[in-house]
């Protein structure tokens, strides 16, 4: 019996997956190219901006890739966690089947988001790296450290959320005013150690200044960023996924017939 359900549920998730990749960018004109047009779009116009108004990015000497460590785990965090925290509400009608559990529709939304993210960071660096001078010297360990952070942290915020955004009504657009901030707060467009106190010591609490911090030194081995803590991270992201799933775990049937 053990052995069965642990078939089906793979089953569940997989045919999950399989939707996921149908219904978010297979039938939009482009497909999958708007996943990466985004970041990309972004990285494009930050360099363009920038590059007029200063003569070299805060560390390298390219405009792109600097950017491009900062865009590209922050989106991918954005991506993760507003698809993971829909992804009850999202599969809700075939959750009436009993063998569909809303911990198929988490991992099969993880697993989808995790890859497509995995997937454009890979385009975005390395055609940055095949089409300038960056100056650059990736790490490939420290940089998979850092997509776990991403995928962690947004995976664990998103599991949070899903049981936050049916259970209170009025926190799903609370919790969008209080992320607008973040996509300047996290260090995107310029770097954390140039932070004055006592304003840095808050900062270092915001999860996404590690994601990021993580990146840059993966990528520039001259650059130490010793405020990156894994133990932060993964301790915070660890304990949300474990709290959210928890609350899903008691009050799932509640929210479903509510």
């Amino acid at each position: 019996m053990r052995k069965h359900r642990s078939f089906a549920s793979l089953r569940a998730i997989t045919a999950l997956v399989l939707r996921e990749v149908q219904t978010s960018n297979g039938r939009a004109s482009g497909g999958y190219f708007w996943a990466i047009a985004e970041p990309a779009g972004g990285i494009v116009l930050l360099t363009l901006i920038f590059s007029i108004t200063f003569a070299q990015p805060p560390i390298g000497t390219s405009f792109a890739m600097f950017y491009a460590t900062g865009m590209v785990p922050f989106l991918g965090y954005m991506d993760i966690s507003s698809k993971v925290a829909s992804s009850v509400r999202y599969s809700m009608a075939l959750l009436s089947y009993p063998a569909v559990t809303f911990m198929d529709a988490l991992l099969g939304r993880i697993v989808f988001n995790a890859v497509t993210q995995v997937m454009v960071a890979t385009v975005i660096f390395t055609t940055i790296m095949l089409t300038s001078e960056t100056r650059t010297d990736p790490q490939m360990d420290l940089i998979v450290i850092g997509l776990a952070m991403m995928i962690l942290t947004g995976s664990a915020i998103g599991v949070m959320n899903c049981f936050l955004f049916e259970a209170v009504s009025w926190w799903q657009p609370l919790w969008g005013i209080f992320m607008k901030p973040f996509f300047l707060l996290s260090c995107i467009f310029f770097m954390f150690d140039d932070v004055p106190q006592p304003y840095q010591d808050w900062l270092w609490w915001n999860p996404l200044i590690h994601v990021i911090g993580q990146m840059r030194r993966a990528f520039y081995p001259q650059y130490a960023g010793d405020y990156v803590s894994y133990t932060y991270v993964f301790g915070l992201g660890l304990g949300l996924f474990a709290l959210g799933l928890a609350l899903l775990v008691r009050y799932h049937r509640d929210l479903q017939n509510s």
